[in-house]
């Protein structure tokens, strides 16, 4: 059975000097989050579209992870994430995200890092969100002694 998840995006104004928020009235996480043309490319306080993308897939990738470990009969005792999402503000048509690279390190019993490099990699190829970007994910996988 499909379900769906979704969130809430209001914009009023011009592009540079408008601003906007966003909302995860499903989950109640964030009611009506700042984001602007400043906290997009420049250094004001509140969220953006990227932000939101990487912290997705940072959380989709490190239940991704454990899910294909515990298959393996591992049980990691902590998985950190972090998704670097690249955007190049003058592409044509417009600010593209040409990549995202997830930096993970992880403690996990009885693995060793062959092994762990190989269900980072089918992790990251089964990830829901990895599998919905049309853009290269890149890896960098640790294991943490």
């Amino acid at each position: 059975m499909a379900f769906k998840r979704y969130a809430d995006a209001r914009w009023n104004g011009d592009l540079q000097s408008g601003k906007g928020s966003i909302s995860t009235p499903q989950s109640g996480l964030f009611a009506e989050q700042n984001f602007s043309f400043k906290t997009r490319f420049g250094d004001d306080k509140g969220t953006n579209p990227e932000e939101l993308l990487a912290a997705a897939h940072a959380g989709c990738f490190s239940m991704a992870l454990s899910a294909v470990l515990g298959k393996s009969g591992f049980v990691p005792d902590s998985i950190e994430t972090r998704a670097e999402a690249t955007m190049e503000p003058g592409m044509d048509p417009g600010p593209t995200i040409t990549g995202v690279t997830l930096v993970v390190k992880a403690k996990v019993p009885g693995i060793d890092a062959a092994q762990f490099q190989q269900i980072a990699e089918a992790a990251k190829a089964g990830c829901v969100i990895s599998r919905a970007l049309a853009v290269p994910v890149g890896l960098q996988a640790t294991l943490a002694s």
